[in-house]
């Protein structure tokens, strides 16, 4: 997203906007909406009803964009050293503080508010603990002091299935947590690629990621022991939830095609290859295009007989 990278006093309103905007991370919004959204067929065994749905849509956009404003204002003096973050409207001024607060605290009212409404009490506990988790427990208290930072920093992202779950039902079962289980052992395999790629930036700005903090060898190491947790978590669902053929046989195919990738990297690391960062980068997009797919097959299961 371009944004007017005038002083604060002479930005236009639209650019004002538009930096607001982006101070939500909205790409981030969506990989944690097509996590939830699929988590309400599921919970309703087929087409969940409207109503509800639509909060989660609504209420976890706005949830989702309430922790990530508070990580933005928190972290803009990091972002401003990093060459991958250093545009975004907190870092540049163009958002300043006390604005940034504010709106992190109207989306996080809103965003309870409308899950209150539209579902229930449980799924608005929930959202407001996973903003305060990500604000508070990653931003603040995790991301500066500990390479294990994204580690247990991502549960908060794998929050909105408990939050679909709990707006569709009014409860929480093993189910759900199966499903928290898998977004927080892809999390590691998904962010540590990325963290590889701009292990510089991270060192500059003093944050511990792994790849700072390791060898490359350790990392790979590393992301192969959570990409295996993963495919084992996913397989867990089919006789808990219960999940049927369609699932089961997509889960099992897609957990060899990622810990393909996975051992891809590790094997060159090891060899020492001149495109480590590229094979790298190949395992972030494609962890993305990993639980997109997986969760289509969440969605789509409780339609095939």
């Amino acid at each position: 997203m371009a944004i007017d990278m005038r002083p604060e006093g002479a930005v236009t309103v639209s650019a004002r906007l538009r930096a607001h905007v982006a101070l939500t991370k909205p790409r981030i919004v969506e990989l944690l909406l097509a996590t939830a959204i699929p988590t309400a067929f599921l919970a309703a065994g087929g087409l969940p009803p409207l109503v509800p749905t639509l909060g989660v849509l609504v209420g976890g956009s706005l949830a989702a964009g309430a922790a990530n404003t508070f990580n933005s204002v928190y972290d803009r003096d990091i972002d401003a050293v990093m060459r991958r973050t250093f545009h975004r409207p907190a870092a540049m001024g163009i958002v300043s503080v006390r604005a940034g607060i504010w709106q992190g605290a109207v989306l996080t009212i809103a965003s309870a508010a409308v899950l209150w409404l539209t579902a229930n009490l449980l799924s608005a506990l929930l959202a407001i603990v996973a903003i305060v988790f990500y604000a508070v427990g990653y931003t603040m208290l995790l991301k500066r002091r500990t390479p294990q930072n994204i580690v247990w920093g991502g549960a908060a992202g794998c929050m909105p299935v408990l939050i679909a779950w709990a707006a569709i039902t009014g409860t929480l079962t093993w189910t759900p947590v199966v499903l928290f289980l898998i977004i927080f052992f892809w999390t590691p395999p998904h962010y540590w690629p990325l963290a590889m790629r701009f292990r510089d930036d991270y060192a500059a700005a003093g944050v511990p990621m792994l790849p700072v903090v390791r060898t490359d060898r350790q990392v790979a190491t590393s992301i192969i022991g959570y990409s295996w947790a993963m495919v084992a978590t996913s397989l867990v669902l089919i006789p808990v939830a219960p999940m049927g053929w369609v699932y089961g046989i997509g889960a099992a195919v897609l957990g060899i095609a990622f810990l393909a990738q996975a051992y891809l990297l590790r094997g060159h690391i090891n060899a020492e290859a001149a495109d480590v960062t590229r094979i790298a980068m190949r395992l972030f997009h494609g962890s993305i295009t990993y639980l997109a797919l997986l969760f289509l097959l969440v969605a789509l299961d409780p339609f095939v007989l």
